[in-house]
């Protein structure tokens, strides 16, 4: 199968590897720089230094032919680039299964992503999301791994998993995709609030409690939007909860664990040199919980420590004083 990356980033690069030694992959790149130092030395020294790209893989500036050759498209750059990049794709008028590694809601308008795709593609199109615990780093060391796939076609879902399974990357479809998408946003923010309360050293025991309760803010606000419960206890929600708040790969943690030391915001995100997703998707979380009415306070305590509203340290003081309630209400 002829498979095209759109977007050589850490994403991009990283599947590119993993997918190269099952199909013939493209991996196309809007920064000429980036794909000429992949072409001269198979390597993305600017975003994902240390991994050597197959010969196998082309690389290509060439947005045209890059999707024009292939039967598969993963978009593989931050959820800011999906609008634009599948607005290419419209403007060319190529119908293609699409599916995404992007994380989180659209800033300003609150879309997921499948709302984003549907949007500009319109009836017809068939489009998922590839989502779960996975690190870049690990899928391009090759580093077992399992993620879910959903789309709005159960049985591309299920082909695209099978297609799509490596002896390395394990793909369990799944039919919610309103669900996966969910928990992969909001773990985001979580894993802000995670590395905040490491950072401030707040010890393991908040730590856990953190993400439990985290966990049931993402079901709520997932059912509110039209998700299945249960798609939280698999591997686009816990699982990727899980990784995201404890794994020292996480931006979102690092991000949190500067919040904890008062950097200020532009200086975190300029250290970090990096897309950290829960940034910009905790806004948004923070609105869309307020538009449906769902209760979720540390996601908002996150969003006020981003807008300079609460330091670190009174976001915890202000989760703590919150009244008691039935865990399971």
């Amino acid at each position: 199968m002829k498979i095209t990356l759109l977007g050589a980033g850490a994403w991009g690069t990283a599947l590119a590897i993993a997918f190269a030694g099952k199909h013939q992959v493209t991996l196309w790149s809007r920064e000429a720089d980036v794909a000429v130092d992949l072409l001269v030395t198979r390597e993305n020294h600017r975003f994902f230094p240390g991994y050597r790209l197959p010969e196998s893989v082309e690389v290509s500036t060439d947005f045209a032919a890059a999707v024009t050759a292939a039967d598969w498209l993963i978009v593989a750059t931050p959820i800011a680039g999906l609008r634009p990049t599948v607005e290419r794709l419209q403007a060319l008028g190529l119908q293609r299964p699409v599916l995404w590694v992007c994380k989180g809601f659209e800033a300003g308008s609150g879309k997921l992503a499948h709302q984003v795709v549907a949007e500009v593609l319109g009836q017809g199109a068939i489009y998922g999301a590839l989502s779960g615990p996975s690190f870049a780093e690990e899928v391009a060391a090759g580093q077992p791994t399992a993620v879910a796939l959903a789309a709005n076609d159960p049985a591309f879902a299920r082909e695209a998993a099978r297609q799509l399974h490596t002896s390395r990357l394990r793909i369990y479809a799944n039919d919610d995709l309103v669900g996966v998408e969910v928990g992969g946003a909001v773990k985001n923010v979580l894993a802000i609030a995670s590395g905040t309360c490491d950072g401030l050293g707040l010890g393991l025991n908040s730590r856990a409690a953190l993400m439990t309760r985290g966990l049931a803010e993402i079901a709520r606000l997932g059912v509110a939007l039209g998700a299945q419960r249960e798609t939280f206890l698999g591997l686009a929600g816990m699982g990727d909860l899980i990784l995201t708040c404890t794994g020292d790969l996480s931006r979102n943690r690092r991000v949190g664990l500067a919040l904890a030391e008062n950097k200020s915001l532009p200086q975190i995100l300029e250290e970090l040199g990096h897309v950290a997703e829960g940034v910009y998707t905790a806004r948004e979380v923070d609105r869309l919980a307020r538009q449906y009415g769902v209760d979720m306070p540390i996601s908002a305590a996150v969003a006020a420590v981003l807008d300079g509203r609460l330091t670190a340290a009174q976001a915890v003081e202000q989760l703590m004083a919150r009244d008691p309630k039935e865990e399971l209400a």
